[in-house]
């Protein structure tokens, strides 16, 4: 079953936790745009359902809430920026600024993240640059999660990669994807949904494969996008995603990574700060004028959309469903699971705040 909450509803009572927690008013704001952008854009793994889990991490001292989110080292294209522990979903945010404001300056802008923690889905922050007549660039390492190909081992997360492309009259375009066959989040809605996962998601400790939705809990792992033949290639793209959000940074690479998920501990021996992130901002205006891209770009997407395809179906273009489900859900509200319902119960029983 699930319950149906209008998107202002439930921004009002995530802002509310978010304050309680010890977020400025800003950061609180920040932080519930960021998370509920995923329920909107119908990506219900990393929205308000992972409400509680920032709340936990916060309650292990594993997020400060007043952090002083700088740039540590810079050129005129690059920096580094250093989280301070802070919410990803206020970090993330202001890194991109920087990648903007860089790109704004010099034509691109790129900015790599230690010492932050998890970011919401990849898609927001690259979609900021779309404002600018910017393409976006956002990644992010993860909850070592993953065994890379031939691996019993989880030494990697599921690595988000999202681009954003502006367009004209057409809307833009917004790849976001894990570089796993299904995110985490998946799995967790399976679990609370009680129903089995397709094959080819995970694998079991033994390496077997598996569609119990418990299997990356009891030892398994996910795996990396690409299947049976070509997992090589979902396993190389999560690892770019590792080096430039964190070996670059200075952040926890590869098991270190501090995870997001109850059932994982962090490293007692970590090699960097943190999680770390990675962005990038181009103007269109440093390759070609912006309006003769945009047409083209314009041209592109219809002529992808209008491709002949199979019965009954369609070629979509990169971000067409994730815009349909927002304008939809900001209008009918966003649908939660009863589990869902009962966490954000519980999380707002702990500050007094009222579901």
């Amino acid at each position: 079953m699930a319950t149906t909450l209008s998107y202002t509803h439930l921004f009002s009572f995530t802002e509310a936790v978010f304050k309680s927690i010890g977020c400025s008013d800003e950061d609180a704001t920040l932080a519930t745009e960021t998370l509920l952008a995923a329920d909107l854009r119908g990506i219900d793994s990393h929205g308000v359902a992972r409400l509680i889990g920032y709340v936990r991490l916060w309650e292990a001292g594993r997020i400060n809430p007043t952090p002083r989110v700088g740039v540590t080292y810079e050129t005129p294209s690059t920096a580094v920026v250093d989280g301070d522990g802070g919410l990803g979903l206020v970090v993330g945010p202001k890194a991109m600024e920087v990648a903007i404001e860089k790109a704004r300056q010099v034509g691109t802008g790129w900015v790599s993240v230690k010492n932050s923690n998890h970011f919401g889905i990849a898609g927001y922050h690259a979609m900021k640059a779309l404002a600018y007549d910017m393409m976006g660039i956002a990644m992010t390492n993860a909850s070592p999660l993953v065994a890379p190909t031939y691996s019993l081992e989880r030494l990697l997360g599921t690595n988000p990669i999202a681009v954003a492309v502006p367009a004209g009259d057409q809307p833009d375009f917004v790849l976001d994807m894990a570089t796993t066959t299904a995110a985490n989040g998946k799995l967790e809605i399976a679990q609370r949904k009680n129903t089995p996962i397709p094959e080819g998601w995970a694998q079991n400790a033994d390496g077997t494969g598996s569609t119990d939705p418990n299997a990356v809990k009891n030892g398994g792992a996910l795996l990396p996008l690409g299947g049976a033949t070509g997992s090589h290639k979902g396993y190389g793209l999560g690892a770019v995603v590792d080096i430039f959000s964190a070996v670059l940074s200075g952040a926890n690479y590869g098991p270190w990574v501090p995870p997001f998920v109850a059932f994982l501990q962090p490293s007692a021996n970590p090699v960097g700060e943190g999680l770390g992130h990675f962005f990038g901002a181009m103007r269109v205006d440093a390759f070609r004028p912006a309006a003769e891209f945009k047409a083209h770009m314009d041209n592109w997407i219809t002529t992808f959309r209008n491709a002949r395809a199979v019965e009954g179906q369609h070629v979509l273009i990169p971000g067409d469903p994730e815009r349909e489900m927002s304008g939809k859900r900001l209008i009918e509200g966003i649908p939660l699971l009863d589990p869902v319902i009962k966490d954000l119960e519980t999380v707002g029983a702990k500050f007094g705040v009222k579901l």
